[in-house]
């Protein structure tokens, strides 16, 4: 049985520390995390704190006014009542604190330069309005070619700033960047996707090309393409290379078509072969579902081979389950696919046990023009995570695995999806 958690009156709290801090309702049940702070910038007074993000179980983020916060101490916050559970979504007017006042350039007022904002302190004034008071900045030191790094750090108070309201130049996200650094790449990519557009193309261009293509694959169609049509050629190719090559073709067939064919221009042949070869098929088809590169070896290979196959890191879960057995060449398309060991078969074999001798040679198989309907009910009838697709002669030409196809079911806009429970709500009257 929970304990009632004691209310204490809120003091100064600088951001960072709070961002993380579990969320409690009156009895002492937990109920979230704080993720940001909102804030509305004022040109004629300092920025008011109006609400806190908070993240509920589910990976969902909520609004939580301030004026339902009973106390922020003791690394809590306690609130007045329930939450919202509809999903945030930031306003105009709204700036996130983490998210885009963090890492900002601004000049100081005495015009001895220009500093970097590394934190922001939030207080409740007398009429129980919460300010942005202070800031935790470091000075701006340039080095060659033009760069700038940070220096000395202090403490400034909001006036002691010029354009805190009319913003900078695009800021960099390094700060950001520590606070989604152990997220998977679906919840980086649900976080870039409440941020405003230009901060999410200051976030993406500092993430790793492997980092950044892990979150693309996890991004709404338009997410995506808006970022990847802002980036250097180059660089968008980079990433498309490392890409799984299904993600990856079904990316470029939402580009624009000159821009699709300069891409695949840039990338490594035989990356962009694969590419090509997936946009061939319709895109609810098993070619256009696959993915040129499951887990793919000869029938002397062994159980030991299998398992070191499976543990690498760039393998997806689904595809992870399923060796699929072959006769030369071992790039797709394939020799004659012989059949598929399970790894959980494979898991139960001593380790110099060939593939050839503990074969499923009996798995059904898809050929590329076959509909999501069959694949779905295949994989659903065999309780299967990945299904081969070969052609007319046995030739593996990719497999598909069932997370692509519930991307492929599941409604286009699901990644934005907001279900409420009414037993829960609470308004966000006090929202502004």
């Amino acid at each position: 049985m929970s304990t009632p958690v004691s209310r204490s009156a809120p003091s100064r709290v600088f951001v960072g520390r709070l961002a993380g801090t579990p969320v409690f309702d009156p009895l002492g049940d937990p109920v979230g995390k704080v993720h940001d702070v909102v804030v509305l910038l004022r040109t004629k007074n300092p920025p008011r704190a109006v609400g806190l993000v908070v993240e509920v179980p589910g990976k969902r983020r909520v609004f939580l006014p301030l004026t339902r916060v009973v106390g922020i101490s003791g690394g809590a916050v306690i609130t007045t009542g329930l939450l919202n559970i509809r999903r945030f979504s930031q306003r105009a007017s709204e700036t996130l604190v983490l998210g885009q006042l963090v890492d900002r350039r601004l000049t100081l007022a005495d015009g001895s330069g220009d500093v970097i904002v590394s934190d922001v302190a939030i207080e409740q004034q007398r009429n129980r309005d919460w300010l942005v008071t202070q800031l935790f900045v470091a000075r701006t030191t340039q080095t060659r070619g033009l760069r700038r790094r940070r220096g000395e750090q202090m403490v400034v108070e909001v006036g002691d700033l010029v354009d805190l309201v009319g913003g900078s130049e695009p800021q960099p996200a390094t700060s950001f960047l520590a606070t989604i650094e152990d997220l998977k790449p679906a919840d980086v990519a649900d976080v870039m996707h409440d941020l405003p557009v230009d901060r999410q193309l200051a976030v993406a261009a500092e993430l790793t090309d492997e980092r950044l293509a892990d979150v693309l694959e996890e991004l709404s169609d338009d997410d995506r393409v808006a970022i990847v049509s802002s980036m250097d050629a180059h660089r968008a190719a980079d990433v498309l290379d490392v890409m799984q090559p299904d993600d990856a073709a079904d990316l470029v067939n939402e580009l624009p078509p000159d821009v699709a064919r300069s891409l695949l221009d840039l990338m490594e042949p035989e990356e962009a072969e694969d590419v090509r070869r997936l946009l061939r098929y319709e895109e609810r088809t098993a070619g256009g579902l696959m993915t040129t590169e499951p887990l793919i070896l000869p029938p002397e290979s062994t159980v030991a081979v299998a398992l070191a196959s499976a543990r690498r890191v760039d393998v997806p879960p689904a595809l992870a389950t399923m060796i699929f057995v072959v006769r030369p060449p071992l790039e797709t398309p394939t020799g004659r696919l012989v059949g598929v060991v399970h790894i959980q078969k494979a898991l139960r074999e001593s380790p110099a046990v060939q593939l050839g001798t503990i074969l499923d040679a009996d798995i059904e198989s898809l050929g590329p023009h076959d509909e999501i309907g069959k694949v779905t009910r295949l994989l659903a009838t065999y309780n299967l995570t990945a299904l081969p697709v070969v052609d007319d002669e046995r030739r593996l030409l990719g497999a598909v695995s069932v997370d692509d196809v519930l991307d492929h079911l599941l409604p286009e806009d699901w990644r934005d999806a907001d279900t409420e429970d009414t037993d829960t709500a609470m308004t966000r009257s006090a929202h502004g």
